[in-house]
Parts: structure tokens; C-alpha cells; sequence
């Protein structure tokens, strides 16, 4: 339940009489502890508060569009207090500010509406099974965590919070039900560096695409740390050891522990369901894509294979391949933009050429316009030669294509 301390004039409240003092309790029968309660079940068209004046209930039914205030005003922005933090974190900065500065600075938050509304970190310590629960129902998104690492005896011990690791298991879980995740990792030399932040760093990518992105940052130490946790700066040189470590092409091309599945007829049905993305993905991939009728065709075609780049059932990017008596070709090869620069394609195409040579494939090839210099590299990095080039092959515009083939006698296939 939550004060109203101010009714707007003239506003759909004030017609129906509520009054400031009034005590909201529920809309439509669902409780209301906050302001995301209020603003989640106010969307519908028809809204009936429980109300109480001076200990009597009443009830107020308003009708209005879907998004429509009804003019109420209440004590705090979050219609409640602030949640506050449970934890004593090793690197805690607000344990390492002076005395005598003014109270708010002192204030420990770890309040999931405040990362959606203001972008706070949190550590979901002090969040239980039905907190989650309403993040998924009311798709709360982004949210902010604080990780620090995956290692749940380690983030005990970071946090002296004994939740901090079993809390670990809202990561899977929000992720599935398509929360973005933002995340931060504070970094405490010689604690969660090193092999740690190389698991940490893995394990974090398993939430692809949910996870939007992780923030590394060093622990800032000041020097009102007596009776702290012995913590210490970071060399120049170990510092730029660290970002080596985070710029490793493994962390890029590692997508939910990604080995692109391979489609063929016998997988015709995963396909098929994921017809309607792969359309999609043509359509921003290509100037002439192929129709979702098109690609159904290849799904009877017994010379057709393809390669899907999948995370949470989502599709990424995707390689088809015909091969003929001994001979591969790459039909195309497209990875959304949003999942570009990530190593994707390179693993698909690279992933494909195996393919090929364990099916004793002698050689493969494909067309790529003269102009798309970044797909002529990537090729080539993987093997592929330019042997040819085909007058005005591509249309829309109009343009000639390289032929670029790769001999699979010595390619490995492990």
C-alpha cells in the first residue's frame, strides 16, 4: 500500500474523487508496492483501485487508453524506500570515504528499480525466487549486475555474503526469458584476476545475446582503508596484461558455448522454424535475399547443407553449402548486424569447411563482390585463394565477383 499526497486537478483521479491521504492498496486486484506495481498494472484500459480514507475501504473504477496517467502523486519517486546493500564487499568504495561528509554519501544501495530506472549495479544478494519472478513477468530490462566473478565460493568470500554465490542462478534464468544484462566485474588484484576473470569472462558469454555488456573496471582504493581489506593497485604493466586477456579473440567468438549447429535434411524441422529469421537476416544482409519460400526449397534440396549461429533458440547467423560429386559450394553466409564483429561468421565459415572435408569434399568455393573487401580477408584468413572473377554476377547494383576457392586436401578437421 502507498500514501497519495497529491491528486492532480482536473485529472481522472480527482473526477472520481480520490483524495490526497488516501491510501492506494491494490489495482485490479494486484497488490501495489511500488511504483513499477503502479505503473505495470495501470496499463490496463480499465483499472479498479482498492483504496482505504481514514481506515474505510472503498473502490474508484476508471476507464482510460492504455498509457494514460490518471493524475496521481505520491511521497517518493519510488512509491517505497530504497532497498539497501547486504553485503560487505572487499572493495566496497563507500567504506573508503573520509568522515564528516554528508549522509546521503553513506547510503549503500543494491535496488533492482533503481538499474532499471537509473542504471544502478546491483548484486541481486538481497533478491528472492518472487523479485525474479516479477523482473520476468513485468520484462524489467536492462538490468545492471555486478558479478565480480563466477566463481560462487569466490563471490562469497568478495562480498561476505553467503547468497552471493546460490544468487548466481537468476543469470540463466533472466537471460532465457530475454532480460538484457549489463555487467560489471571490479577488479582486485590477485583475487578475481587472472584465471578467475578468464572463467568469469567465459561463463559470461553463455548469456549471449542477453548480455549486453560487461564493464571491467579496477577497484578504486583510497586512502581511508584502515582496517580493510588488504588490497593493492594494479602495475602499468599488469594492467595492460589484464586488457590483452579481455581483447583475446576467444571471448568474441564464444556465443553460449557456440559450436554452430549443422541443419540437413535429418534437421529439416530446426530449420523450418527458424525460416522466418533466416528470411529476415536476408533481407538485411543482401540486396537480393532469399524468400522464406526460397529457403523452404532448400529444405528438399539433398545436396543442401546449412550451419545456424544459435543463442537461447535465437538465431545469429547462419552458411549454406551445396555439395556435388566431391565439389562444396558456399551459397551464402550472412550474421546479423547486431552479432557482426564477433568472430561469428569466421566460426561458421570455418565450421562449414570441416564439414565439407569430412564429408570428402576435395574443394570448396564461393562468389564475393570485388567491393566487400572485409568478406575477401576474412576468406582469405581462412584459406580461401581468388582464382576468378565473374562479368557482372551480382545485381542490384550490378558488379563483378571474385571466384575464391580453398583446396581441402590439408584442411584440418578437429
Amino acid at each position: 500500500m502507498v500514501r497519495i499526497t497529491s491528486v492532480t486537478p482536473k485529472s481522472r483521479a480527482e473526477r472520481h474523487g480520490i483524495l490526497a491521504g488516501d491510501t492506494l492498496i491494490s489495482i485490479n486486484g494486484r497488490e501495489v508496492t511500488d511504483v513499477l506495481d503502479y505503473r505495470f498494472f495501470l496499463t490496463a484500459t480499465e483499472v479498479k483501485l482498492a483504496l482505504t480514507r481514514d481506515g474505510e475501504a472503498f473502490e474508484v473504477t476508471i476507464r482510460k487508453r492504455e498509457y494514460d496517467d490518471i493524475g496521481l502523486d505520491f511521497e517518493t519517486p519510488l512509491m517505497d524506500k530504497k532497498h539497501s546493500c547486504e553485503n560487505k564487499c572487499i572493495f566496497c568504495f563507500i567504506d573508503q570515504l573520509p568522515k564528516g561528509m554528508r549522509e546521503t554519501l553513506y547510503f549503500k544501495d543494491d535496488d533492482s528499480r533503481l538499474s532499471f530506472l537509473h542504471g544502478n549495479f546491483i548484486t541481486m544478494t538481497n533478491l528472492r525466487d518472487h523479485d525474479i519472478d516479477r523482473i520476468i513477468e513485468m520484462h524489467i530490462s536492462p538490468v545492471n549486475i555486478s558479478v565480480h566473478t563466477t566463481n560462487p565460493e569466490l563471490r562469497v568470500k568478495m562480498m561476505h555474503n553467503k547468497r552471493a554465490g546460490l544468487v548466481l542462478d537468476y543469470l540463466p534464468r533472466l537471460a532465457e526469458a530475454g532480460i538484457t544484462l549489463c555487467g560489471q566485474l571490479v577488479l582486485c588484484r590477485g583475487i578475481n584476476d587472472g584465471a578467475h576473470l578468464d572463467r568469469t569472462l567465459h561463463d559470461l558469454m553463455e548469456y549471449l545475446p542477453a548480455l549486453d555488456s560487461v564493464s571491467i573496471v579496477p577497484a578504486g582504493l583510497t586512502k581511508f582503508r584502515d582496517g580493510l581489506y588488504p588490497l593493492t593497485d594494479f602495475s602499468k604493466d599488469e594492467a595492460a596484461a589484464v586488457i590483452d586477456m579481455i581483447e583475446f579473440d576467444d571471448y568474441k567468438v564464444k556465443i553460449n558455448g557456440l559450436q554452430p549447429t549443422l541443419v540437413t535434411l535429418g534437421g529439416a524441422l530446426k530449420l523450418e522454424a527458424a525460416k522466418k529469421e533466416i528470411a529476415e537476416l536476408e533481407k538485411v544482409s543482401f540486396s537480393v535475399p532469399w524468400s522464406e519460400n526460397g529457403l523452404r526449397a532448400e529444405l528438399s534440396n539433398e545436396n543442401a547443407h546449412f550451419l545456424t549461429a544459435v543463442s537461447y533458440s535465437k538465431v545469429l547467423g547462419y552458411i549454406g553449402i551445396h555439395e556435388i560429386c566431391g565439389e562444396a559450394y558456399i551459397t551464402n553466409v550472412a550474421v546479423f548486424p547486431e552479432y557482426r564483429r564477433l568472430g561469428i561468421g569466421e566460426t561458421l565459415i570455418d565450421s562449414a569447411t570441416i564439414g565439407a572435408k569430412q564429408r570428402n569434399c576435395e574443394f570448396i568455393s564461393l562468389e564475393v563482390r570485388i567491393s566487400n573487401t572485409p568478406a575477401i580477408e576474412l576468406y582469405k584468413k581462412e584459406g580461401y585463394n581468388i582464382v576468378g572473377q565473374r562479368k557482372n554476377f551480382y545485381s542490384n547494383p550490378t558488379e563483378d565477383a571474385y571466384i575464391m576457392t580453398r583446396v581441402l586436401k590439408d584442411c584440418e578437421t578437429e
